[in-house]
């Protein structure tokens, strides 16, 4: 055996560990002492291993994270860039707003990239979110969106046939991954990426691509602290501490200041209601012990 030596976690399939190493790639399994704890690795990790003569590695630490996620199974993101469709299927506007704020809760950076303007050229999502204060992108701006990724480790996220690999296709025409038809029927896209995977990009840094998530499973994710709501819909920043009663809940107060900009059309009237809403599931609440 070697001595030990880091890498990053690019692919988790069935128990084995791809791990990036100055080495090379290292096929790699996790020390059993993983399981008992009750703690896995996660694409994105940084690790510390051992490499065997066969040159297959076993895995015997886990470095610290900055930041993970149970779904998709991804930790250290510097980013997440989620990809929305103007169609087929149509925006989830709450979707949307609840992982954005997922995101910025975990101190992660957002931006949005749009597809199908083709189908529907309309320009609202764009004016919700750019006016909110995010970074958006349109599939046709692929050398920004090469820029924005460079250096840093990043995670494509988006509901299922909202065209995530195609995207990827086109960042990386080397892989080819499958793309899928939308289903008539159901009005979504089938899974057709079914581990979590980090692509290395010739400007630097990782691409991930995840399995689409849904409006059910974004409700698998800590309920993020009603006191805590307020700091993570970028537009409230520079009304924040502007409403007449402390402690303001910017949802029925009078002289609320947030609820003013809402009146005055300066805060959108949807990414006000998902704040909202996400207020009183905060507040409602009850962890069972």
């Amino acid at each position: 055996m070697s001595a030990p030596i880091q890498g990053r976690i690019i692919k988790a399939v069935s128990g084995f560990y791809h791990v990036k190493t100055a080495y090379g790639v290292i096929i790699s399994q996790p020390r059993g002492i993983f399981r008992k704890d009750g703690e896995k690795p996660l694409a994105g990790d940084m690790v510390e291993l051992e490499i065997f003569a066969d040159e297959t590695g076993v895995i015997n630490r886990i470095l610290p994270r900055r930041n993970s996620f149970k779904r998709p199974p991804l930790a250290n993101l510097d980013q997440i860039i989620y990809v929305v469709s103007t169609a087929e299927p149509p925006p989830n506007k709450p979707v949307i707003d609840r992982m954005l704020a997922i995101a910025e809760y975990k101190k992660i950076a957002s931006a949005i990239v749009i597809t199908k303007l083709d189908i529907d050229c309309s320009n609202e999502l764009e004016q919700i979110y750019a006016g909110a204060g995010y970074n958006v992108l349109k599939t046709s701006d692929l050398q920004k969106i090469l820029d924005m990724l460079s250096g840093k480790v990043s995670a494509l996220s988006g509901n299922s046939g909202v065209g995530k690999s195609t995207l990827i296709n086109k960042l990386l025409p080397e892989l080819d991954l499958p793309t899928s038809e939308i289903s008539k029927k159901l009005g979504r896209g089938k899974h057709t990426t079914r581990h979590v995977e980090l692509f290395e990009l010739e400007c630097g840094g990782f691409l991930a691509d995840t399995p689409g998530f849904s409006a059910v499973n974004t409700l698998e994710y800590d309920i993020i602290d009603k006191n805590d709501l307020q700091y993570i819909f970028l537009e409230f920043a520079p009304l924040l501490g502007k409403c007449r009663f402390t402690g303001c809940s910017h949802t029925v107060e009078k002289e609320c200041a947030v609820l003013e900009a809402l009146k005055q059309g300066k805060i959108h009237s949807g990414r006000h209601k998902s704040y909202a809403d996400m207020y009183s599931e905060s507040k409602n609440y009850k962890p069972y012990n």
